[in-house]
């Protein structure tokens, strides 16, 4: 992939919007991380605290574009990737009731870096593979995710929470995303070489079974939440 070419463009673009649908929870988490300081500090913790994570998130990127490079690990990845794409639709998302809030600047910064760690996997599985092993697309897109993350991150959630076809949108990204990831695979690249049909055959199978699966435990979610609401009421 040539850099700035119309195809690195596309893939950056692919990366950003990957991170930004992921994201939900973290931009979450950053709040309640820093919702017990006084407003002046809140700024610095927010600021820090996202700078630290970012560190991390690049790292553990470039670590995983590494590893995909072993052999089967491009096929285990996109399976997780699958996995994940399936979570963003069935997931109803939680209350994160157990951040704790930081007390002091370095607390909050401590515990949104924590948190942002260990909720990241998934963002960092889901970039590597749409940066497809590049590194400039790796660092670049999440230069430009994580500020929209932290500065736009209640917008960007209003949106979702008003346009729910942005989550399947995503769910499709990522499902393609994670299809090319397993045909790309060296052990079975000739294969879907071989048969360009079988390849998008597959890519379609993919991302139609996302998208059904995720609907079918959201719409049955949402029914037995319906359904506990009117037995309270």
């Amino acid at each position: 992939m040539e850099l700035f070419s119309p195809t690195f463009w596309l893939a950056l673009l692919n990366v950003v919007f990957i991170d930004l649908i992921l994201a939900g929870d973290n931009a979450i988490v950053i709040g309640l991380a820093a919702r017990n300081l006084h407003p002046s500090v809140q700024k610095k913790a927010i600021l820090y605290g996202t700078g630290g994570a970012l560190l991390i998130r690049i790292v553990a990127t470039v670590v995983v574009l590494w590893l995909l490079k072993v052999p089967w690990l491009l096929l285990v990845g996109g399976l997780l990737l699958i996995w994940i794409a399936y979570k963003l639709l069935a997931d109803q998302g939680d209350e994160h009731t157990d951040i704790q809030a930081g007390t002091s600047l370095w607390a909050a910064v401590r515990t949104i870096i924590i948190a942002d760690a260990a909720m990241g996997l998934d963002n960092v599985i889901a970039v590597a593979g749409a940066a497809q092993q590049h590194l400039v697309l790796v660092i670049l897109g999440l230069l430009i995710s994580v500020p929209i993350i932290v500065w736009g991150s209640t917008l960007f959630i209003k949106l979702i929470n008003r346009f729910p076809w942005i989550i399947y949108v995503g769910a499709i990204v990522l499902g393609y995303t994670a299809s090319n990831m397993i045909t790309e695979e060296n052990r079975l690249m000739p294969f879907f070489t071989e048969h360009p049909a079988l390849r998008i055959l597959f890519i379609v199978v993919v991302i139609v079974g996302i998208v059904l699966a995720g609907y079918r435990k959201r719409s049955a979610s949402s029914k037995a939440q319906g359904e506990r609401q009117r037995s309270y009421s």
